[in-house]
């Protein structure tokens, strides 16, 4: 989504960083050029106006004219600023002490809403919550039949009534309901309109008031840019709302509803939705996407994602069979399925810092099916073939690829690629097993280890102290 933001704010940074002091000038002019980024990435005009005042007070001070990068601490600044903007500290989902936790999504029609109660649901039941669903959207056609099928993907049960009946009574049996059974949160999803309009304002007045929620959410379309902000405004003023879930926010569009609307209504964001997924609602921290913004990457996002997706007990017998020198193909698809699980390879690259312009890498360069076809040509081979892929002769390549639905070609290239992978374990494991043996000889090994060098390494594996010492008996030559 901030692609073309992202772009406009690198241009203006790598101009900053390539000069030696900055005069007010200079920084008055990197000002106007991320001023004029921020406006066309649709951020609200006061928000814009604010942050860039914020970060000329501490631009033209002695923090950046007494530095010695000052083109660096600008950018320093920026990024403060923008983590500022965009909320300072994450918020995190506080359920009521006496359950049920009631929690109240509102949002107009299209943005998300429906489909945004379900993935919330489903990521309180991974964190060991027993959430139920609440169709009280009587408005919408088909909207009780959507929220029951999320629901179901989800694994959550859901509460609804046919035919329609008034909102305000389906909601309260669907507290009586949860209050009688083990469920402790219970998520409404209310009507929507095109537009904000009166009878959605008291619909909504009207259910708040008989539920007496403990958190009402208002969903936003992060691709509808300053609309958004104003119809968020409008929401806050008249329903009154605890926290903002922005959805979409994997959108093509310029993405200025995500800066603007924290400053701009005073709740805080919850939560973000980056993908079509129940899994894709991540919880909305400042600095992070202050990171992607600028273009600095999230790396701490890509770990979290990593986590989820690797199962610590494989990781650790992987490590033993790397360390013994018997990694095969059996490990090798085993990975291969552990990082589809993190999530597209488009997506975990723009989380990386220093890959610029990944939103505009193909999706065939980076084609996730391409993995689904080195499975198909793995799950061909038989169990001796992925532990041993030596014996693969040509006749056995010929009935692998026909097995695949590839040619021999493409199991040639993946038993090439396979073999580059196998020679880079060989050498981690062999890099590891001097050090190994080292502190097995000298005990704990920290004499060793714990003396760094220059070049990051143990002094033991640079040759720095060897050469050090037949410097010395040089000069003793020469004195004598």
């Amino acid at each position: 989504m901030f692609e073309a933001l992202s772009d406009r704010l690198e241009a203006a940074f790598r101009r900053l960083r390539s000069r030696g002091r900055l005069s007010e000038a200079d920084v008055d002019e990197a000002l106007r050029e991320i001023r004029v980024a921020l406006l066309e990435g649709d951020v609200n005009y006061k928000v814009a106006k604010d942050l860039i005042s914020r970060v000329r007070e501490r631009a033209i001070g002695a923090e950046v004219q007494t530095s010695l990068q000052p083109g660096h601490q600008v950018v320093k600044i920026v990024h403060e600023e923008l983590i500022r903007t965009l909320g300072q500290d994450p918020v995190k989902l506080r359920l009521a002490s006496i359950p049920p936790t009631i929690i109240f999504m509102v949002g107009l029609q299209g943005s998300g809403k429906t489909t945004t109660a379900g993935k919330l649901a489903y990521y309180l039941k991974r964190q060991g919550k027993k959430p139920i669903l609440a169709a009280c959207d009587l408005q919408r056609p088909a909207a009780v039949e959507q929220l029951v099928k999320v629901g179901d993907r989800a694994g959550v049960p859901v509460y609804s009534e046919v035919p329609p009946q008034n909102p305000v009574d389906v909601a309260m049996r669907a507290l009586e309901y949860t209050r009688t059974t083990d469920h402790d949160v219970m998520i409404v999803d209310t009507a929507g309109r095109l537009a904000v309009d009166e009878e959605l304002m008291q619909e909504l007045s009207r259910l708040r008031q008989s539920l007496a929620p403990h958190l009402v959410l208002l969903v936003v379309d992060a691709m509808t840019g300053q609309d958004a902000v104003s119809v968020a405004q409008n929401f806050v003023e008249r329903v009154g709302v605890d926290g903002v879930i922005l959805s979409k926010l994997d959108g093509d569009a310029r993405g200025g509803a995500a800066i603007s609307v924290r400053e701009v209504t005073g709740a805080p964001i919850y939560f973000a939705g980056t993908g079509e997924g129940l899994a894709d609602l991540e919880p909305f921290y400042p600095d992070r996407m202050a990171g992607r913004i600028l273009g600095m990457g999230d790396v701490l996002t890509l770990i979290d994602k990593a986590g989820q997706a690797i199962d610590r007990e494989q990781a650790l017998t992987l490590q033993e069979k790397i360390a013994a020198g018997g990694f095969d193909l059996e490990d090798f698809l085993q990975q291969m399925r552990q990082l589809k699980k993190a999530g597209p390879l488009t997506k975990l690259l723009s989380l990386l810092p220093g890959i610029p312009g990944v939103g505009k890498i193909k999706e065939e360069d980076l084609d996730d099916k391409e993995l689904s076809r080195v499975e198909a040509i793995i799950l061909s081979m038989t169990p001796e073939e992925r532990r041993n892929p030596k014996v693969i002769d040509g006749s056995r390549r010929r009935r692998i690829a026909r097995g695949s639905g590839t040619s021999p070609q493409d199991v040639n290239a993946l038993l090439r690629q396979f073999g580059e992978v196998q020679k880079m374990m060989r050498q981690l494991a062999s890099v590891a097993s001097p050090i190994k043996a080292m502190k097995m000889a000298r005990g704990d090994g920290i004499d060793i280890l714990a003396r760094p060098t220059p070049t990051g390494l143990p002094s033991a594996f640079t040759g720095r102290s060897r050469h050090k010492s037949s410097r010395s008996q040089r000069k003793k030559r020469r004195k004598r």
